[in-house]
C-alpha cells in the first residue's frame, strides 16, 4: 500500500479484561480497592523508611525504590483500565498507548534490575559482612540505584521510539486490557523486524541476565548459610533475605508464566491472568511481605503511625 494512502490510527480499541458486561461495576469496585491498597501500602513503606532513621540503610533504601517502581507499574495500567471498565467502548488514544507502553516497560525493566541489585546487597551482607560498609557505602548504593533507573529509562525509551517509527493503518483492536509491545506490534502495517529484535534482546539481557545474576547471588548466600554451625545463626542469616527471596520468587514466577510456557497454553485468558499477576497482585503483595515479615519495618510504621495499633 502506498504510504500516502494510509490512514493513520488515532486510537486503539481494547479487548478489556473480562467478558462479563453486567459485572463491570463489581470489577470496577474490586480493582479500585486494589489500586488504593497498592498506593497506600507502598506509600506507607516509603514514608516509614524516609522518616525512621534506623531504616536509613542500603537495604531499606532499595526497598523504598522498589515501592516506587511498584506504584509506577500499577499506575501505568490501572487508571485507564478503571476508566474503560465504566465505558461500553474501551479505547485508548495512540499517544496514550505510547505513553502507557513507555511507563509500563520502564517500570518492569527497572524492577528486574532493582531486584538483582537487592540480591547483591543481601549477598554482600551475608557472605562478606565485614566488608558490607565499604561495598555498600552510601555513595555506591546511590550510584547503583541511579544506574538502575537510568537503564530502565534507556531500555524503555529506545523501544518506544522504535514503536513511533512504525505505521498503524488498521486493524486497531488490541488483544489485551493495556498496551504491551507484543500485542501492539501485531497491529502495525509496516515491518516490525527491528522492533522484535530489540524486544528480544531486552528480554534476554534484562529478564534472563538478571535472573541468572540473582540465582548466582542466592547460590552463594545458601552455601554461606549452610556453613553456619548454629541453627540460630542460620535462622538469623536467612531472615535477613527471606522477604526479598519471596518477592523475587513471586515476580519471576509471573514473568516466566507469561513468557516461558508452551505455545498451546498461550491463550488470551492466560495472558490476561498473567498480566494481572505482575501489574496488580505483585505490587499489592510486596509491601505486605516487607511489612509483615520485617520487624524493623513494623516498628517504624507503628512509631510513625501509632493510630494503626488502635
Amino acid at each position: 500500500m502506498d504510504p500516502s494512502n494510509r490512514t493513520r490510527v488515532t486510537e486503539f480499541i481494547m479487548l478489556g479484561l473480562f467478558d462479563h458486561p453486567h459485572h463491570q461495576g463489581l470489577f470496577f469496585a474490586l480493582f479500585l480497592c486494589i489500586y488504593i491498597v497498592v498506593i497506600m501500602g507502598n506509600s506507607l513503606i516509603i514514608v516509614a523508611i524516609v522518616l525512621h532513621p534506623p531504616l536509613h540503610t542500603p537495604m531499606y533504601f532499595l526497598i523504598a525504590n522498589l515501592a516506587i517502581v511498584d506504584t509506577l507499574c500499577t499506575s501505568s495500567v490501572l487508571p485507564k483500565m478503571l476508566e474503560n471498565l465504566m465505558q461500553e467502548k474501551k479505547t485508548i488514544s495512540f499517544d496514550g498507548c505510547m505513553i502507557q507502553l513507555f511507563f509500563f516497560t520502564f517500570s518492569a525493566g527497572t524492577e528486574l534490575v532493582l531486584l538483582t541489585i537487592m540480591s547483591y546487597d543481601r549477598y554482600v551482607a551475608i557472605c562478606h559482612p565485614l566488608r558490607y560498609v565499604n561495598l555498600m557505602s552510601r555513595r555506591i548504593t546511590i550510584s547503583l540505584a541511579a544506574g538502575v533507573w537510568a537503564l530502565g529509562v534507556v531500555n524503555s525509551l529506545v523501544n518506544t521510539l522504535l514503536m513511533l517509527r512504525l505505521d498503524f493503518c488498521g486493524p486497531n483492536l488490541i488483544q489485551h486490557f493495556f498496551c504491551e509491545f507484543p500485542t501492539t506490534l501485531a497491529l502495525s502495517c509496516s515491518s516490525t523486524y527491528l522492533n522484535e529484535i530489540m524486544v528480544y534482546m531486552a528480554d534476554i539481557c534484562l529478564a534472563m541476565g538478571n535472573f541468572l545474576l540473582t540465582l548466582i547471588s542466592y547460590s552463594f548466600i545458601i552455601i554461606t548459610i549452610l556453613k553456619i554451625q548454629s541453627s540460630k545463626g542460620k535462622q538469623k542469616a536467612f531472615s535477613t533475605c527471606s522477604s526479598h527471596l519471596l518477592v523475587v520468587t513471586l515476580f519471576y514466577s509471573s514473568i516466566f508464566y507469561t513468557y516461558i510456557r508452551p505455545t498451546s497454553s498461550n491463550t488470551l485468558d492466560n495472558n490476561r491472568m498473567a498480566a494481572i499477576m505482575y501489574t496488580l497482585v505483585t505490587p499489592t503483595l510486596n509491601p505486605l511481605i516487607y511489612s509483615l515479615r520485617n520487624k524493623e519495618v513494623k516498628v517504624a510504621v507503628l512509631k510513625i503511625f501509632p493510630f494503626i495499633t488502635k
